[in-house]
This record gives structure tokens, sequence and C-alpha cells, in this order.
């Protein structure tokens, strides 16, 4: 237990922040702008951090919190996030404590009664609790060293985490005018965070950007063609490691997670449409058992706070790109390398243009959802870095190709495809503007087929003048034609293609298009630099060594009814093994490694290695 002068101080003084971060957390320094941000908040300011998942945002308000006079108040939008980080602080010897849904009316008169004897650190609270009179009352009565409202994307009424109840938090200023307040987010663009600022009354406040850039991960977006068969190459790859693969519907979660069973793998579902018993078993597997796939909708993992999560995947395309890198930032949270792969079609692109349509929203907010998309699509259709595609979308500029994405890794060539293109878009005008890509190729392609005569499309000019190109070829030519924004998908056509003003030159012979010349599908490669690599030690005696210890924080969790890694993170594991400390002094010394933590598990990690 850190001693309590490295606890919360009840003198109305506050403590180092750095004394803090070594002691309890067991770090030597801050990252990025951690320290800058920690020191505003500490002195009393409120802030907006937009900071990558596993950037470490966590410890923005944790820090203060422990350094200022009083209780951390942080609000929460899922129990599965509170639950996660509590086991993790108490495992440091902080007192906190989460208020939820979840507990026993006994068991939040507890933490309601902890909170005003000043006999917490952090609160974990739900806004819904939070925001009744009852709750707020208790917190006027009580010593408050900050408010951290953590998914603060959330107050976004367009984005994609939407909770209304976090647009009511204002009040927090308003009841608390001295308490500093921060506003923690991983996902948003210029103008969610304009929203975010706005909503949340914080124009006084400072705003941190930092880069939005994970370069631990490697991105990797294929065209669909056999998405078994390019799934199973992927995950041959990723034997026994930890990942989420999400999928656009709950039968298609169902459907997945049972061939993946059949083939030998641990994959377990999870979508909206299972019982809340089912889902939380569920849940708890993936967070406490080693190398288990969790097949879900996007119904789960925001708040999931597992750190050795290796890939994710997507079998459908996301509703945008702010989508895409929240969910596939839940990968390499600890900074170890992790690898995304995202298949997609162009049935997807007509299923989320639909969903955007079909919805109550105004025609503007409409554009603006379709534009997200269009951006999406983009970025699966680029030739050039992915990774400088995406954080562009974020106004975040890459000096040069990041090397770890697959356009980097396998360079995409390009060649003069104005002749195609115009083919295309000739084909699409001459059979009425309505007809799905499909039905195109075929008449492209001059197959006949009963819909093709049916509609008398092969007596047309445009028939057969494609039957140069493959099938496969013509369907990511189509792809590429609709992210240049020379054809856009038509809902009321059921995925048919229409003409944009943009293709005139092209069908003038005024502009050239540029297409990329490897149209084949290809699946994840499993050599060489098709995959990322293993988080593993480069010492074979390293890394057994590592795998012990592994085995060992398994074991001590099991025995806890914890997650492995609130003992100790994969990172803090691996450098054990690479240092081999041989005192427990020296033991102390490993990033990672507080004072609790050292009192706790030391002399049987210890052994560990001295045996190893």
């Amino acid at each position: 237990m850190p001693p309590d002068s490295f606890l919360a101080p009840q003198d109305g003084r506050s403590r180092d922040p750095a004394d803090v971060l070594r002691h309890v957390f067991g770090y030597e320094a801050f990252r990025g702008r951690q320290a800058e941000i920690v020191a505003h908040v500490t002195g009393g300011g409120d802030a907006l951090v937009l900071m990558p998942t596993g950037g470490g945002k966590s410890l923005c308000y944790q820090v203060p919190a422990l350094a200022r006079a009083g209780t951390g108040i942080v609000v929460s939008p899922l129990i599965a996030l509170m639950h996660d980080q509590v086991q993790a602080l108490r495992q440091l010897g902080v007192k906190a404590a989460a208020l939820n849904s979840s507990l026993a009316p006994h068991e939040a008169r507890q933490v309601e009664r902890a909170l005003a004897m000043g006999e917490l650190d952090l609160l974990y609270v739900a806004p819904e609790r939070l925001l009744t009179d009852g709750f707020l009352s208790l917190l006027q009565g009580a010593r408050i060293a900050l408010f951290a409202i953590d998914e603060a994307h959330c107050v976004s009424q367009w984005g994609h985490d939407f909770r209304p109840e976090y647009r009511q938090l204002t009040i927090l200023h308003e009841r608390f005018p001295s308490v500093p307040r921060l506003a923690l987010t991983a996902t948003a663009d210029g103008p969610t965070r304009r929203e975010i600022v706005e909503r949340l009354g914080l124009e006084e406040g400072r705003v941190f950007l930092s880069s939005f850039d994970r370069p631990n991960i490697r991105y990797r977006i294929s065209p669909k063609a056999q998405p078994r068969q390019q799934l199973r190459a992927f995950l041959d790859a990723h034997e026994g490691e930890a990942g989420i693969i999400y999928c656009m519907s709950r039968a298609k979660v169902e459907a997945t997670a049972e061939i993946l069973n059949s083939e030998g793998r641990v994959a377990l579902p999870y979508h909206a449409g299972l019982d809340a018993q089912t889902r939380a078993r569920n849940q708890d597997r993936f967070l406490k058992e080693e190398g288990v796939v969790m097949v879900a909708t996007i119904a789960f993992g925001m708040g999931i706070d597992k750190p050795d999560v290796r890939f994710v995947v997507h079998l459908d395309l996301p509703k945008s790109i702010e989508s895409y890198y929240q969910e596939t930032g839940r990968a390499g949270r600890d900074g170890l390398p992790s690898e995304t792969f995202l298949l997609y079609g162009m049935e997807d692109v007509a299923k989320l243009i639909q969903f955007v349509e079909a919805s109550d929203a105004p025609d503007a907010r409409k554009r603006v959802e379709r534009g997200k998309l269009d951006a999406l699509i983009g970025l699966c259709e680029t030739a050039s870095c992915r990774r400088g595609v995406m954080l562009s979308y974020f106004d975040e500029q890459l000096d040069e190709p990041c090397g770890n994405c697959d356009t980097c890794l396998e360079p995409v060539r390009t060649y003069d495809g104005t002749e195609h293109v115009q083919k295309l878009l000739s084909c699409v005008y001459r059979t009425g503007e309505r007809f799905g890509a499909g039905h195109v190729v075929d008449v492209l392609l001059g197959n006949a087929t009963d819909k093709v005569t049916k509609f008398g499309h092969d007596t047309i000019s445009t028939f057969g003048i494609g039957n140069s190109v493959s099938r496969d070829e013509w369907r990511a030519i189509v792809r590429q034609v609709v992210s240049l924004g020379l054809l856009s998908v038509d809902v009321e056509g059921h995925g048919g293609l229409s003409l944009t003003a943009a293709c005139r030159p092209v069908l003038r012979g005024e502009r050239r298009v540029e297409l990329k010349a490897e149209t084949r599908v290809r699946a994840a490669r499993v050599s060489g630099g098709g995959r990322a690599p293993k988080a593993a030690l480069e010492d074979p005696r390293d890394e057994a060594l590592y795998q012990k210890l592994r085995a060992l924080r398994l074991e001590l969790a099991r025995a806890q009814g914890v997650p492995p890694y609130v003992i100790f993170h994969d990172a803090t594991l691996m450098e054990m093994a690479r240092i081999r400390p041989r005192s427990l002094a020296a033991f102390g010394d490993i990033s990672g490694v507080g004072e609790a933590k050292l009192e706790r598990y030391g002399p049987q990690f210890l052994a560990a290695v001295k045996e190893g």
C-alpha cells in the first residue's frame, strides 16, 4: 500500500504530481502532453483533452485527483469501464469505487457514505446517477478534487455514441464553479470538439490536442472477395492472441462466432440481442482469459480497458472514419505491435447510406453524414499512405508515409484508367442510372443474364465493351470511381449507381483519371511486411521467461477474479524478462511497478525471475 503521503491529501494542499506518478503508478515520467495537462488541472484549470486510445488519458485525471485534496468524481458512460478502472486502481492501493445501476441499494449507500466521509480518492459515477437531486446534494456536502467527464464525445448528438444525459452536465459548472473540470475523448473531429466545448461550458478552459497517430497499429484494408477465407488467413497469423471482430448485424455476429468455434478458435458473440447475463459472461471471459476473440456489433467496445487486444477486424464497413478510428483504437492500448483489418464492399456502402437517409435527421445533417461516408470510402480506395489519409481527416498532417500500413508495405501502382472510367460512366448512363454495380458490370462484360435481357440491355451500345477486363477488376473500378465522386450510390434504387456533375469533364476527355493498377483482391499476407510483428522478445531466453511470468500473472489474476492486465501489463512483464531484476529495489524500478504492487507482488515475481 502506498504511504498516506501519496494518496489524496486532506489538508487542502496539493501533492507533487510527479511523486504521485512515481510512487502510486510506478512511472518515472509523463508522456507527451500529460505533464502539461496534469499541471494545469492540478492548479485548478478546466480543460478539454483529446488523446488517442492508449495515450494515457486516464492518468490526466487520476494523478490530479490524487494530488489535489478531496475526491475526484469521474463521469463515465459504461459500467464495464468503471469496473475495470476501479479494479486497476485498487491494485495500486487507491481508494476507488463506482456508483451505478449494478450496485444493490445497500452497496450504493455504502459508497455514498464513504464519499460523504472523505474516504474515497476517486469515484466513478454514471451520468444518470450524477444528475439526480439526491446525488447532487451529496456532492454539495463533500470535498471534490475535480470532475472528469470521460468519453466526452457522447455529448455530440450527431456523434457515434450520443448520450443525452451528457448535455446536462453543464450543471457541474453551475453548482461547483470552483472545482476544475476536464472533458476527455479519443475521437472527435473539429465540429465535435467545438460542440463539446459549447455543450459542457468549457469556453474558458484550455484545449489539449495530442496527435491522433497510433504508430504501433498496422492498418490493412481490402475489398471483400471471399470474406471467410480472408478472415481465416488473417486469424492464422494471430493464433492465440486476443482480438475483436466487428460485424454490422447480429445474425452475422452469431454465424461468424459459430464458424470460428467450429475451426477450433475460442470465439464469443456479443450484441444487444443477447440477454444481459450472456453479454456479461462473454465480456468477463474476454477480459480475464488469454487469446479470446470477441465477435460483436458496435454495441461492444466503448470503455473496454483491455490493453492487450492484438487485433481488430471489421467484416463490414463502419459508418465513418471516427467510428473506424475509435474501434480500431481498441487494439494495442499497451503500445505493443497490433494490427487491424477491414473488409468492405459496395453493398456495405448502400446499407449505410440507407441508414442515413432513413433517419429523422434534417437534410443538412444527412449531407454531413454522407460526406463522412465518402471520406471513409476514400480511405478504403486510396493508393497512398492510409495513416496519412486518416490523420488528415482529423486535421493532422503526416510528414512522410508511415511505413506501417498495407499501402506503404505493398505500394499500389496506378495507371491511366480514363478509358475504363468513361466506359463505366457511359454504361451507367445507357442503363438508366438506376442499377447496381453487379448489373452494370454484367452489361460491360456482355453477360446476357435474365435481368440484362429483360431490360433490353443486351442491345445497347455499351453491352460487352468491357469484356477485356475481369469482373473483379470492374467491381474494383466501380469502388474507386465512387470514391472519386464520379458516381453516387442511389438508396432509393437499392444501391443503384448514378452520375454526378463531376463526371462531365471525364466523359468529355478533359480530365484524366488515375486508377490503382492492382485491382485483384488480396487476403492478409502472413509473412514479411504483410503482417504486424508479434509483441515478442528477441532473445529466446527472455521470451521463455516472459511466458513464465505471464503464467504466474494469470494464476494470480484467477485467484482474485480480476483480468491479468490489472496486475501487470505485458510491457511491464517484458521489461522484467529483459532486465531480470535481482532485488526488490531493482524490481521497483521496473516501469509500471508502483509501491503497492511492489509490496503485493514483488516477492513472487522476483522469485520467478531468479528461477528463470
